[in-house]
């Protein structure tokens, strides 16, 4: 697949509004291995970042410990260790709450699947049920057949490609074998509609439209809709357009910023438009408000 590793400190595309962040495989070199692996602490922050984003990659995540919630295609898996997770390229995902988490984390492209091409149609179907529970005797094959690819990877021998090709195959399959289970509840209506209220009352953000809260919190629009709707009596966006007039008001009255940095800052390419829109809701222009916030401080 173009464009799935690159080398370390490469900088991502700043990801479109509405858009979330899609990472790629960090590898050492250009012609190195399209695999990594290691603990959550040795892959880097990324391993159980918080915010939700896309992979061009597979990620098996075999966890041993900690707490929290790991949210997947909008379903939240509490964890309960000790659990096996497999994420496919495209798949939606992020870490909640979570803390001291412990195990392996292993990165890989589809085309480190040279050897065994049908697993990538297998990794793709287990990662319709992401999250398995292991139980004791699962918990302790998976764990032979994980520090056997760390040992093998971390000595990097003669012919290593080929003994972790073989290796994760025999992981794949296996992890095929276990019992899914029992699918988690999507995200409830009223959890929604408290992230969206949550993110807009935020001033350090640049989400301007329904469409982008939507991918931010991981459902679609019309969901958004009707789960905002239901829970404050207002559409997404009249509180999108009530949270940008705040947070120019908030701009004009405590900096001195002119009136297009503050457009720009809430998201209006077109000043005019701004002051149209700022004027529509806010009764007033932006150059008036502004004039009369300082004077209202000043008699004060």
């Amino acid at each position: 697949m173009r464009g799935t590793t690159v080398l370390p400190g490469t900088p991502s595309r700043a990801p479109r509004e509405g858009e979330l962040p899609v990472h790629r495989l960090e590898v050492p070199a250009p012609d190195a291995l399209p695999f990594a692996m290691g603990t959550f602490d040795t892959i880097g922050p990324m391993s159980r970042a918080s915010f939700p984003h896309r992979h061009t990659f597979h990620e098996i995540v075999h966890v041993t410990g900690g707490t929290g919630t790991h949210v997947v295609d909008l379903a939240r898996w509490e964890l309960r260790p000790p659990h096996l997770c497999v994420i496919a390229p495209g798949q939606v995902h992020h870490w909640d709450d979570a803390r001291d988490l412990q195990g392996t984390v292993l990165l890989f492209t589809d085309d480190f699947l040279l050897d065994h091409p049908a697993d990538r149609d297998l990794l793709r179907r287990i990662s319709e049920r992401p999250w398995l529970t292991l139980d004791e005797i699962a918990h302790a094959r998976v764990a032979r057949t994980i520090a056997e690819l760390h040992d093998e990877y971390r000595r990097g021998e003669a012919g290593v490609e080929t003994v972790l090709r073989a290796l994760l195959h025999v992981l794949v399959v296996r992890a095929a074998r276990l019992p899914a289970t029992p699918a988690a509840a999507p995200a409830r209506p009223g959890a929604v509609a408290e992230e969206f209220v949550r993110l807009a009352g935020r001033a350090d953000h640049d989400l301007w439209s329904v469409r982008a809260y939507a991918e931010r919190i991981g459902v679609t629009p019309g969901y958004l809709t009707e789960a905002v709707k239901a829970a404050t009596g207002r559409t997404p966006s009249q509180l999108v357009r009530q949270a940008r007039t705040h947070e120019a008001q908030r701009l004009l009255v405590k900096t001195d910023l002119t009136v297009r940095q503050v457009a720009n800052r809430v998201g209006f390419a077109d000043p005019a438009y701004f002051c149209r829109f700022f004027r529509r809701e806010a009764g007033v222009s932006p150059g008036a408000f502004r004039r009369a916030a300082v004077h209202s401080e000043r008699a004060g």
